[in-house]
Formats: structure tokens, C-alpha cells, sequence
């Protein structure tokens, strides 16, 4: 289960990373600060979206 979940964060993790940098950016906040804070934000989303569906891939 480790494996798979390490597998689909490397995709859903840096995808909704940059899906919060994009939605800082178009906000209009282009400093450091915020952008990481969104990247950040988007990855530990990515974490809780990769462990449902690493759950839901091994019950199927």
C-alpha cells in the first residue's frame, strides 16, 4: 500500500501544488510568501487525496 501511495502523491501531490500556485498567481499574490504558502497547502491536500484513492484502488 506504501508503494502505491508514494506512487500516486508523486502525481496528485505536484499537481495540486501547482494548481495553488496558479490560483496565487492569478489572485494577483506574486511574493514569495503567499506562493509557497499555496504550493504547501497543495501538497498536504495532495497527501488526503492520495490515501482515499490508494484506499478505494485496493478495495476495488
Amino acid at each position: 500500500m506504501t508503494r502505491l501511495f508514494m506512487l500516486i502523491y508523486s502525481i496528485v501531490g505536484v499537481t495540486l501544488a501547482g494548481i495553488g500556485v496558479v490560483i496565487a498567481l492569478t489572485i494577483g499574490q506574486d511574493t514569495l510568501q503567499p506562493i509557497i504558502v499555496s504550493a504547501a497547502l497543495g501538497a498536504i491536500l495532495g497527501i488526503a487525496a492520495s490515501w482515499m484513492i490508494t484506499r478505494r484502488l485496493i478495495a476495488a
